[in-house]
């Protein structure tokens, strides 16, 4: 089997690389190549013995997406992506990369034609729904992004579907709750903050936090992240039915419980290196996001992710700091 991840070096990305590689293969099958490529040139995993090729490029440059396709690989992971703060602040970095990027990938695939039908597994995101929201978001909820991140992602999953309609593919969406705790540095993404008030806490570094501790918002750790995009990888068409865009399963907790989980685990002067400074255009684009969701179809096909925000906070130090906390 060729797998191709797009997004290769981003924390997801090496994630999911980390899964495969651990479970051996995809969907009981051994996989014998890996195509991984990036606007940045990915790592190459250890204890892979298949075929490895490192792409750097850009999706959304012309000619870049019928080129990474030409190899016909069997199953697509697009995790490409700006994320939602930087798609905010850049309407047009956004939209290029967001979504004509998007674009180009089915497109390359549907100009193969001879019977090419890839496996495409694209993640979104929660932020494709907007307010005013019922007491938990099902699927069927109706998609009003309040963001350009979110509409974004929404155009993507209309895409899929279409072209998934129309036989040029078997695709099936992925709408990811906030990973948290991302490892690693900060990024632009609005929702950074929810990592970086356990992250950088946890590592003896001070962190900010820009809203009110009684936002509520709906997490996964990076660990299920990768375990949903496997999952999917799995789905077959009968099972998904003409639904292909799933509302991941998550825990939906407030700021302070997340820092009261911090406190259980690591003590109060960890929990202690948190600040507090307001950011109103944080707090404006998360305001805006749902925060608890219906996820009884994702759960009845055998998505899982964590069951208590604790829980992530122990998988961020057991993956991360190697157990020990600063």
């Amino acid at each position: 089997m060729h797998v191709l991840i797009l997004g290769a070096a981003g924390m997801v990305g090496r994630k999911l690389i980390d899964r495969l590689i651990r479970d051996g293969g995809l969907n009981a099958q051994a996989i014998d190549r890996l195509t991984l490529a990036d606007v940045v040139s990915p790592e190459r995993p250890k204890g892979f013995s298949g075929v490895v090729e490192v792409v750097t490029m850009d999706l959304s440059t012309p000619g870049a997406a019928d080129k990474i396709v030409a190899a016909r690989p069997d199953v697509i992971f697009h995790l490409a992506a700006i994320v939602s703060g930087e798609a905010e602040a850049d309407f047009e970095k956004g939209y290029r990369i967001n979504l004509d990027g998007t674009r180009a990938l089915l497109e390359a695939i549907r100009r193969v034609g001879d019977g090419y039908k890839p496996r495409v597994i694209f993640t979104s995101s929660i932020a494709v729904f907007g307010a005013p929201f019922p007491e938990a978001i099902p699927d069927e909820f109706h998609l009003t992004p309040l963001t350009c991140y979110g509409t974004q992602k929404a155009i993507g999953e209309l895409l899929l579907a279409d072209y998934t309609r129309r036989g040029f593919l078997d695709g099936v969406g992925v709408r990811l709750p906030t990973i948290c705790v991302r490892p690693g540095k900060p990024n632009k993404a609005a929702s950074g903050f929810f990592s970086s008030i356990i992250r950088e806490p946890l590592a003896g570094d001070d962190a900010v936090l820009p809203v009110h501790d009684t936002v509520r918002h709906t997490h996964a750790s990076p660990r299920a992240a990768a375990g949903f995009l496997a999952h999917a990888a799995s789905l077959t068409h009968a099972q998904l039915g003409d639904r292909i865009n799933l509302t991941m399963p998550g825990i939906s907790c407030t700021v302070a419980e997340q820092i009261d989980a911090l406190k259980r685990i690591a003590g109060p002067k960890v929990a202690g290196r948190i600040r507090r400074e307001p950011d109103e255009t944080i707090a404006r684009i998360v305001a805006g996001w749902p925060q608890r969701f219906d996820a009884r179809r994702a759960a009845a096909l055998g998505f899982r992710a964590e069951t208590s925000f604790d829980d992530i906070v122990r998988i961020h130090i057991d993956e991360e700091l190697g157990g020990k906390i600063a």
